[in-house]
């Protein structure tokens, strides 16, 4: 398997945990820019990158529109908006209408990531209560993307992981730990 460019992660209800718990397992030398969508209410007052911030050694950076990709960044989708990756490599933000009840919506993230990368994709679905990212998963592994799913049983929430694994019963499942370390591995190789 080639490494891919960039690692697109999704997380619902129970993301703030175990977005944490995988930031803080990866690697000191990861370098591959990591983008997230995590479902927070929009009247969130606090950032994601605040949230995150103190937990882990990287960078991390609420995206802006037309902004570049860069290694060694963690970029979150604001709040209320839908976070968009475009062919030159750059972020969209869109207020289109909700997916999968959810602004921003893990699908559009990684559809739009399918679409500007290929098989140059990594997407990784972690917990949720609700169905969204299965779709984005399987466009992403229809075009030769790697695609990892935390494992239900690890989920506080296994609606959204067993969602995506039915769509992308190839994808590989494992505990955060094990999807932190096999990032750790596809960012060195």
């Amino acid at each position: 398997m080639r490494r891919p460019r960039a690692c697109f992660v999704g997380a619902s209800a129970g993301g703030v945990t175990a977005l944490q718990k995988l930031l803080l397992e990866l690697d000191d030398d990861f370098r591959l820019p990591m983008i997230v969508v995590q479902h927070l209410h929009p009247s969130t007052n606090v950032t994601p990158s605040l949230i995150y911030r103190s937990r882990a050694r990287l960078s991390f950076v609420e995206a802006e529109d037309k902004a570049p990709i860069e290694e060694g960044h963690v970029y979150f989708a604001p709040a209320d908006y839908h976070l968009l990756v475009e062919k030159t490599f750059r972020f969209g933000l869109s207020s289109d209408r909700h997916v999968q009840h959810a602004r921003p919506s893990i699908d559009v993230l990684f559809e739009s990531a399918a679409i500007a990368y290929g098989a140059d994709a990594c997407g990784v679905v972690l917990t949720g209560a609700n169905q969204d990212g299965a779709a984005g998963l399987r466009a992403i592994a229809d075009e030769g993307g790697f695609a990892m799913v935390q494992d239900a049983a690890d989920a506080e929430f296994p609606l959204m992981p067993s969602s995506a694994l039915k769509a992308v019963p190839s994808a590989r499942t494992g505990t955060i730990a094990e999807i932190a370390k096999e990032l750790s591995r596809i960012s060195r190789s």
